[in-house]
């Protein structure tokens, strides 16, 4: 009869055989994450065993105290293993089954820290995931001294994931990324795409630099990734070269165009995508009013800013618009009148391309909250940052894109779409043949009244 595995051992068996069933990498990937948290959880609870019998598995008590071999700050116990029981605990892909070990004739009960009630989630499965193949995507390859670095910042060295498990995740995430990264985009068509970038540290004694990305909600009103890249700076050029090179693709103009006020970001916008609209987030242009405000005014003029686009007023009647888009500009006017003597350096960055602020009005109300600001894919980012944290500084900048890329990707499959209400698809496909599909003139005149209405960008 087959010996049966530890359950340490058994759990580093399954995740090695993942990689020989040809399935997709995400797949495989969240498999791997819960995998390794179990591992991760299987392995301390077996340490803590460890320690509260005083010896390790296999290991008799008379043979510990005979050679000495037991920790000085440890009792070895009487009593031994007795196999183990399922328990449940929650982690960050959702609850997972440890084997929790059992006990004999000890004369201490053993209680393990890990199934406390404070102790009911882990995200030691993102560092699992993320510390072993950061170090590894700073090269095409990796070394024995790379892997056992990962997986002991990682997991420590008692819980190591066999070296050709790690070379293969990093290998396929590279391979994954190259391949997206060159996909055809022709069948991509957007009514909205948002851009924003996010700095990481990538270079040792140099600033953070950005990380470009894309995404959008197409025509059916469905979410897609669209775009990442990593860039020395925001510049019009960096900008540029990246809308380009999603153009060249394949990706058609979007209708609007959501962004923060990055200058070389509006630039590169309006030269590679000059016939879509622009929106400029309106969180963004909040937080620069509020920080020429004195801190004692900052919740009253907040409450003004955002009452400036509140349409409650207009009751359930209110139709997007250039009649509307007017309407607000009225509002903005009046908070200038309101807030100008007090604060002329807040009101003077409100009206600063102020058209930009109301663009969104022309499309469906049911949009309105979604695409008035870019704080979604900030918000994506933040996660990224977050998960960072337990690197520190990226040795490279092919392994930041990649761990970016990688956290982007996992994230944008629970991205929620737009609504899409006939009504709303009539405002767009109006928009659409505006913007971007305009009929041709077939009697060119002079008079400038009778010249096609074109819009700016």
């Amino acid at each position: 009869m087959a010996r049966t595995l530890p359950p340490v051992q058994a759990i580093r068996a399954e995740i090695d055989a993942l990689f020989t069933e040809g399935r997709d990498l995400v797949e495989v990937i969240e498999d791997v994450a819960r995998l390794g948290a179990r591992l991760i959880i299987q392995t301390a609870v077996e340490a803590e065993v460890d320690a509260f019998l005083g010896r390790a598995r296999y290991q008799r008590a008379t043979a510990v105290i005979a050679d000495g071999s037991g920790d000085e700050d440890s009792t070895v116990r009487p009593g031994y293993r007795n196999g183990h029981c399922p328990t449940t605990v929650k982690t960050t892909s959702g609850p997972i089954t440890i084997a929790r070990p059992k006990l004999r004739d000890t004369t201490d009960k053993f209680a393990s820290r890990l199934f406390g009630t404070g102790i009911t989630r882990t995200h030691a499965l993102e560092t699992l995931v993320i510390a072993s193949f950061v170090r590894g995507l700073s090269v095409r390859g990796l070394s024995v001294r790379d892997v056992e670095g990962a997986l002991a910042d990682a997991l420590g060295p008692e819980a190591a994931l066999s070296k050709s498990t790690v070379s293969t995740i990093c290998q396929a995430i590279v391979a994954e990324y190259d391949a997206w990264c060159r996909r055809d985009l022709a069948g991509v068509e957007l009514d909205y795409l948002f851009l924003d970038a996010s700095h990481f540290k990538m270079h040792d004694g140099s600033r953070a630099e950005p990380i470009l990305a894309a995404w959008g909600i197409t025509t059916a009103g469905k979410p897609v990734f669209v775009g990442l890249a990593a860039a020395g700076s925001e510049s019009t050029d960096a900008w540029h070269d990246f809308l380009t090179d999603l153009i060249g693709r394949g990706l058609r103009p979007p209708l609007l165009i959501i962004s923060d006020g990055a200058p070389g970001l509006i630039s590169a916008a309006e030269q590679v995508l000059a016939r879509s609209l622009r929106q400029r987030c309106l969180v963004h242009r909040a937080r620069n009013v509020l920080a020429k405000v004195s801190a004692s005014d900052q919740a009253e003029v907040k409450a003004a800013y955002w009452q400036i686009f509140d349409l409650t007023d207009l009751g359930e009647d209110v139709k997007p618009g250039q009649p509307l888009v007017d309407w607000v500009q009225r509002r903005i006017d009046a908070f200038a009148e309101a807030w100008e003597g007090r604060y002329p350096a807040a009101v003077k960055c409100l009206l600063t391309d102020r058209q930009s602020l109301t663009t969104y009005l022309r499309f469906p109300l049911e949009h309105h909250k979604r695409v008035r600001h870019s704080n979604f894919i900030e918000r994506t980012f933040g996660e990224t940052r977050r998960r960072v944290k337990v690197i520190g500084r990226f040795p490279g900048e092919t392994s930041c894109v990649s761990l970016v890329w990688a956290v982007l990707d996992r994230a944008s499959r629970g991205w929620r779409g737009f609504t899409m209400t006939s009504t709303g698809l009539r405002i767009l496909q109006d928009l659409r043949r505006a913007l971007l599909h305009p009929p041709a003139q077939l009697h060119p005149t002079d008079d400038p009244a009778l010249a096609p209405v074109t819009e700016a960008a």
